[in-house]
């Protein structure tokens, strides 16, 4: 097999002050951080539809970049190309790990036994290529929000076929997640909202999809997979609303249905901001809860209202994210670069300098993430700031053994009113930015 990326070298550790726009200036996969090495922090992933499949189209206009690996697109010589490309692209930048739609890696043919029968092929392949290599799945997925046949959902459909489809979809590529070792499997509900209450029942499309994702794990554990299945909330965009809009939403989806043993959440920095959340609110609601499982690293927009599924660049915010992380004691799953080069930065070299801006963002956050917990100052004013449950009324109260009428006679004994402490909220944001840039 001939080179793909040709004049592009294996990209190294080459410290802050190089010029050179091919090494990493803060991925250091080796270093040592709170105990584990950078790379045992950070299991990154390629998302094989944005990397190898997604070539600048927009609504505006067509490909921008070229995609095809000098194979005709929509043949299974593709499909192998893309196979060739991504193993040398992951290699060259050391990432263990990638993530697929069961459309992403072969073309969808009219006939689904067809299809399938190309998804066996295809990954016998990638298999072969697993050999001698550290590269891994992170997770699997069934695309069923692009074919037409999905336009009303596919949990949510109301058309039994339709969902017969969606179920053969979900078997065939919880199989392949098994079969490449995947630790998880993904459930993005793309089409599974509504654009108006008039046509649309929605108690019955959520049980519809309850159901199926009850069935899914069923199915999931019968063939041997022992990973978590994970939910990836987005508010809207394709669809008006979507049912997963948020972590606290799909949590409470979860539990409601009683499959909150087997799902945590998949969560994506660019589909936060859309449910008008920051990322950190979204981990932090998920660690909580323990159902903080993997994210999809991007950013989006602030000016912008849609999916941008930019390559993230903020610093303060990886740095918030892997705060988050690390006090949950991190994720069971990875960091999946569910991002996409800007429709102008259409060559081979920008696929690689999108993916070093990526980690080395990642990088500089959890190593100034770590400098914040070891300061110790924010756990510190955090712990202090509700010390007055500390005494024996507030252990009470936590430990739910007083009653309301108790409290309200303490509050008859007040002779003025109480006055909280201070959030120092001012105070607390200078204390970011001097470890961040001190």
């Amino acid at each position: 097999m001939s080179e793909i990326f040709k004049n592009i070298p294996k990209i190294q550790y080459e410290g802050a002050s190089t010029k050179n726009p091919l090494a990493f200036r803060y991925y250091d996969a080796d270093r040592v951080i709170m105990g584990k090495k950078m790379s045992e922090h950070l299991p990154f992933a390629m998302a094989w539809w944005h990397n190898l499949c997604a070539a600048g189209t927009d609504m505006f206009g067509r490909d921008t970049a070229d995609k095809s690996f000098a194979t005709e697109k929509g043949t299974m010589a593709h499909a192998k190309a893309k196979v060739d490309a991504g193993f040398e692209f992951m290699q060259k930048l050391g990432i263990q790990y990638f993530c697929f739609h069961d459309v992403d890696i072969v073309p969808e043919a009219d006939d689904i036994n067809e299809t399938n029968r190309r998804l066996d092929e295809i990954t016998d392949y990638i298999l072969e290529k697993m050999k001698g290599t550290d590269i891994k799945c992170l997770w699997g997925t069934a695309n069923m929000f692009s074919n037409p046949r999905f336009m009303n959902g596919a949990g949510s459909t109301n058309s039994v076929d339709v969902y017969c489809f969606a179920a053969a979809q979900i078997k065939k590529a919880l199989e392949l997640t098994v079969k490449l070792g995947g630790r998880g499997y993904v459930f993005w509900g793309g089409r599974e909202g509504y654009e108006t209450l008039l046509n649309t029942d929605v108690k019955f499309e959520q049980e519809n999809i309850a159901s199926l994702m009850r069935m899914a794990v069923e199915y999931g554990r019968s063939i041997g997979f022992t990973g978590d299945f994970y939910i990836e909330p987005k508010p809207k965009e394709p669809m008006k609303h979507q049912y997963d809009f948020d972590a606290a939403t799909a949590i409470g989806f979860l539990r409601q249905y009683g499959l909150d043993k087997d799902f945590k959440m998949n969560i994506e920095a660019n589909h936060a901001t859309l449910a008008g959340h920051t990322f950190r609110h979204e981990l932090r609601i998920s660690a909580i809860n323990g159902m903080l499982g993997s994210i999809d690293a991007n950013q989006g927009d602030y000016l912008l209202g849609w999916d941008t599924d930019e390559f993230p660049y903020d610093v303060y915010e990886s740095t918030m994210c892997m705060y988050e992380v690390l006090k949950a004691g991190g994720l069971t799953g990875g960091f999946n670069f569910d991002a996409k080069n800007r429709r102008p930065s259409n060559t081979y070299e920008d696929m690689f300098h999108a993916y070093i801006l990526g980690m080395d963002t990642f990088a500089l956050g959890l190593i100034k993430a770590a400098e914040l917990i070891e300061d110790g100052e924010l756990d510190a004013f955090v712990e202090k700031k509700y010390e007055s449950f500390n005494g024996e009324l507030g252990q009470k109260i936590r430990a739910g053994k007083t009653t309301l009428a108790e409290l309200a006679d303490r509050a008859a004994q007040m002779r003025t009113c109480p006055v909280p402490a201070s959030g120092r909220q001012e105070y607390l944001e200078g204390v970011v930015n001097r470890i961040m840039f001190g």
